[in-house]
C-alpha cells in the first residue's frame, strides 16, 4: 500500500526570524537524517520539506510523507496521551516488511492499495 501522512511538530524559530505562515523552511532547519528524527533510517520515505501552518492562530511546522510498500496502518490504542495536546495529530503506526515503526504526531491523508484484487 501507498500510505500518505502529515506530521507535525512546533516551529523552531529564532526571536529574529521573520518567516510567515505558509513559507517553507530552509534547508538548514530541515532535518536531514531521518534517523535524528524517528530513530531510524527510513530512506524509503518521500518527504518533504517542513512548511510553517497557522494552527488555531499559532504557527506550527508541517510536512507531508508519503511511504510505499506497507502491510498494514494502524493507530494504537495508547496512542500520545501525554506530550503536547495542543499539536492536531496521533501516534501511526505503519507495518512494513522491515517491522513495526511509529510517526508522532501524524493525520493520515490517503491509504492506497497499489494492487486490489
Amino acid at each position: 500500500m501507498l500510505v500518505q501522512l502529515r506530521q507535525y511538530k512546533h516551529e523552531e524559530v529564532q526571536f529574529d526570524d521573520n518567516r510567515t505562515t505558509g513559507e517553507s523552511q530552509t534547508e538548514d532547519t530541515v532535518n536531514p537524517d531521518s534517523g535524528e528524527y524517528f530513530d531510524k533510517d527510513f530512506d524509503e520515505f518521500d518527504v518533504e520539506t517542513w512548511e510553517t501552518v497557522d494552527h488555531e492562530g499559532d504557527p506550527i511546522q508541517r510536512r507531508s510523507v508519503t511511504i510505499d510498500g506497507v502491510t498494514a496502518v494502524s493507530v494504537p490504542q495508547d496512542s500520545i496521551d501525554e506530550g503536547d495536546p495542543d499539536l492536531p495529530g496521533q501516534t501511526i503506526q505503519v507495518r512494513m516488511e522491515g517491522g513495526i515503526e511509529q510517526l508522532d504526531r501524524a493525520a493520515i491523508v490517503e491509504v492506497q492499495d497499489e494492487n486490489p484484487e
